[in-house]
C-alpha cells in the first residue's frame, strides 16, 4: 500500500512540474497590460497573465489567421470548388425528390451538371491564359473577349439552340443569316459589344475632320479647316525644313498654297490610317464571330457573315466616312461637276454611244430619255450605307443599261439574235448615265467602294461592273477639259 502511494506522488509531482514548466513558458512571452476598468476573468488569478484574450484582440487576431490562412486561389481552383458545389447541390436535389421521380430525371441533372461543370472548367482555362503575363496587349484582349463568350454562353440558351440547327442543316444560308442577324440584335453579347466600341473609336478619329460639313454647293472652294491643319502641323515643320521652302516662301500666295498642299496630304494620310483600322475591325469581328460559332466557318457561311457584320458596321459611320473621301477627291468631284454642266443635255452620241445603241425617234421614248431606268438605279447608290449593297446597286445598273441595250437594237434590227452591246460600247454609255445621274459625290462614293470591296469580288462580275464605273467616271471628269474627243453623230 505504501508502494502505490509513493508511486501517485511522484506522478502527481511530476505533473505539477510540467504545469509549472508551461506557466514559464507563458510568462516569458509578452505579457498583456489591461486597459483601466478592465474586467478580469475568474481564471485570471490575482497577478497571473490570463490564458483568455479580450474580444478585440481575439477578433484582430481571427482577421489575420483569415487572412493568412485565405490563399490566392487560381481559376482552376476557383472552377474545381465552383463544381464541387455544384455536385452537392444537384445530389441534395435528387434526394429530395421521391424515388420514381429521381430516377427519371437523374439522366438529365446529371448531363446538366457535367456540361455546367465542363463550361466552368473551360472559362477557368482561357481565364488562366488571360491572366499570363508573357502574352502582348491584342492577345491578351482575344482572350478576355473568348472568355466573355464562354460565361455569355453559359447564361444564355439561344447560341446552343442555334448551333443545333445549323448542325443538321451545314449548309442552309438562311439559317446562317437567321443566326448573324439574331447575333447583331443582342446588344449584351460580346460580338456586339466590340463592335460598337470599335465603331466609336472609327467615329472618334474621323470627327475632328468632319466635324465642318462640306460646302452646300460643290463648285465652292473648300477653305482649310484647323482641324485638319493641326494633324499634320509637325510633318509641315519637318518638310519645310528639310526642303528650305519656308525660308524662300515670298508671297502669300505660295503660303496658300503651301498649306493646301500639306492639308491634303494630312486628309490622305489620315484617310489612309482610318481605311487600316475599318480593315482591322472587321477582320476582328469576323475571327469572333467564327470563334463564338465555329459552324461558321465555311466558305459561304463567311461570305455572310462578312456581310451582315460591315452592315452593321458601316450603317452607322458611313456618312462622316464618305465625308472624308469627298474632301480627299474634291477636285475630281469638280471636274466632274464641270463636265455634267457643260454637258447636261448631250445626247447618247455626243458621247460616243453608237447610233444603234439608243433610239433616234422620240416618240418611241414616251416622254423620257435614253437608258432613263438605268439612271434612276444609280441614283438610288447614295441611299445605301454599305458598301456591299452600293457594289450590288452598280451591278443592278449595268444590268438595265444592257437590256437596255438589246431593247434599243432590235428597233434597229429586228432580227439582230447576236450580243448588242460590247466592252467598247459599254463605257459611252455608262458615262452618259453618270453625265445624267448628276451626282458628283458617285467618284467619292466608287473610291470608297475600291477601299472596302472584299477582294474575292474583283474578280467577279462586280468587280468588273466597278471598274468600268471607275472608268466612266473619269471619262466624264475629262470632258470638261477635252481629254476626250466627243463624237457628235448629228454634225457627223
Amino acid at each position: 500500500m505504501v508502494a502505490v502511494e509513493v508511486e501517485k506522488m511522484l506522478r502527481l509531482a511530476e505533473q505539477c512540474l510540467e504545469r509549472v514548466k508551461s506557466f514559464k513558458i507563458i510568462d516569458s512571452g509578452p505579457k498583456y497590460n489591461p486597459r483601466p476598468g478592465h474586467r478580469r476573468v475568474l481564471s485570471e488569478g490575482g497577478g497571473v497573465v490570463s490564458l483568455f484574450l479580450p474580444p478585440e484582440v481575439f477578433q484582430r487576431l481571427q482577421t489575420v489567421e483569415s487572412q493568412d490562412t485565405r490563399k490566392e486561389l487560381t481559376p482552376i481552383e476557383e472552377a474545381s470548388r465552383l463544381n464541387q458545389k455544384l455536385k452537392a447541390n444537384c445530389e441534395a436535389r435528387l434526394a429530395r425528390l421521391p424515388p420514381a421521380q429521381a430516377r427519371t430525371q437523374k439522366t438529365s441533372l446529371t448531363l446538366s451538371l457535367q456540361r455546367q461543370m465542363m463550361e466552368n472548367l473551360i472559362i477557368a482555362k482561357a481565364r488562366r491564359f488571360a491572366a499570363s503575363g508573357t502574352i502582348n496587349g491584342e492577345e491578351q484582349e482575344q482572350r478576355v473577349l473568348y472568355t466573355n463568350i464562354l460565361e455569355y454562353e453559359q447564361d444564355h440558351d439561344w447560341p446552343k439552340l442555334w448551333k443545333a440547327k445549323l448542325k443538321k442543316n451545314p449548309d442552309d444560308a438562311t439559317l446562317v443569316t437567321g443566326l448573324v442577324s439574331c447575333l447583331l440584335s443582342c446588344p449584351d453579347h460580346p460580338v456586339i459589344k466590340l463592335l460598337k466600341r470599335l465603331q466609336y473609336r472609327v467615329y472618334n478619329r474621323l470627327y475632328p475632320i468632319v466635324s465642318k460639313s462640306l460646302p452646300a454647293s460643290p463648285a465652292l472652294p473648300m477653305k482649310p479647316s484647323r482641324s485638319t491643319q493641326s494633324l499634320l502641323i509637325s510633318d509641315s515643320h519637318q518638310n519645310v525644313s528639310k526642303s528650305g521652302t519656308g525660308h524662300s516662301l515670298s508671297s502669300d500666295l505660295d503660303q496658300e498654297f503651301l498649306v493646301q498642299d500639306l492639308e491634303m496630304h494630312a486628309l490622305k494620310k489620315h484617310l489612309k490610317a482610318i481605311v487600316k483600322d475599318i480593315h482591322i475591325a472587321i477582320d476582328q469581328l469576323l475571327s469572333l464571330c467564327l470563334l463564338s460559332f465555329e459552324c461558321l466557318n465555311t466558305a459561304n457561311s463567311k461570305d455572310l457573315c462578312v456581310a451582315s457584320i460591315e452592315e452593321a458596321f458601316f450603317t452607322p459611320i458611313w456618312s462622316p466616312l464618305l465625308t472624308l473621301f469627298r474632301k480627299v477627291h474634291r477636285e475630281r468631284e469638280l471636274s466632274f461637276e464641270s463636265s455634267m454642266r457643260l454637258y447636261q443635255d448631250a445626247s447618247p452620241g455626243d458621247v460616243g454611244v453608237a447610233s444603234k445603241l439608243y433610239p433616234q425617234d422620240h416618240v418611241v421614248l414616251h416622254g423620257s430619255y435614253p437608258y432613263e431606268s438605268a439612271v434612276q438605279e444609280l441614283r438610288l447608290l447614295c441611299r445605301d450605307c454599305c458598301p456591299q449593297k452600293k457594289l450590288e446597286c452598280i451591278v443592278r445598273t449595268l444590268r438595265l443599261i444592257c437590256a437596255c441595250a438589246e431593247d434599243y437594237c432590235c428597233l434597229h434590227e429586228a432580227d439582230s439574235k447576236t450580243a448588242a452591246i460590247g466592252a467598247d460600247d459599254l463605257l459611252p454609255i455608262l458615262s452618259y448615265v453618270a453625265l445624267h445621274c448628276e451626282l458628283p459625290q458617285l467618284v467619292s462614293e466608287c473610291a470608297a467602294l475600291e477601299e472596302f470591296i472584299h477582294e474575292g469580288y474583283l474578280i467577279g462580275e462586280e468587280g468588273y461592273c466597278l471598274t468600268s464605273m471607275q472608268s466612266a467616271l473619269q471619262y466624264v471628269e475629262s470632258l470638261h477639259t477635252g481629254g476626250f474627243q466627243l463624237h457628235n453623230t448629228k454634225s457627223a
